[in-house]
């Protein structure tokens, strides 16, 4: 599979040391962030900090419901208040080393749950830069809830 070329119109930068258990931080300053390993993964589990895990569940789900938005409105909808939450495994790959998995709940109140499935599916295909990313390296799964 080939790997799909951008036209970049937004690049951020960001520096970690220290690994799981130091400090990730834009270089911007917009965001700074201290890692601990979670005590279920063997590590110090430290109160206050944040793993990897964390960052892209928010990425993602800030990204995918950006992407509904924009999937709705091409569609003249309107999910500006639907809800997503992504949920981020980690754990052991069968073929060695670490996986992710997701699991996204998307929540609209508004909009017939199988029309908010047909703009979910057109997110995750078409739009979400993150689906794009993920797509056939990890197991994405969605709960949609719509009115």
């Amino acid at each position: 599979m080939a790997i799909a070329s951008i036209k970049p119109l937004f690049t951020t930068k960001s520096v970690a040391t220290g690994g799981r258990n130091g400090v990730s931080k834009a270089d911007d300053g917009s965001v700074s962030v201290t890692l601990s390993v979670p005590k279920e993964m063997g590590g110090p589990g430290k109160p206050g900090t944040t793993t990897p895990e964390h960052l892209f569940a928010t990425g993602y789900a800030a990204c995918f419901c950006g992407a509904l938005d924009f999937a709705a409105k091409q569609a003249k909808k309107d999910a500006t208040g639907a809800e997503v939450t992504c949920a981020v495994s980690i754990g052991p790959r069968e073929g060695g080393g670490f996986g992710l998995a997701v699991r996204m709940t998307v929540v609209d109140g508004k909009i017939p749950t199988a029309e908010l499935k047909e703009l979910v599916e057109q997110a995750h295909t078409v739009v979400c830069p993150y689906s794009h990313a993920t797509r056939d390296n990890v197991d994405v799964q969605f709960d949609v809830q719509g009115a």
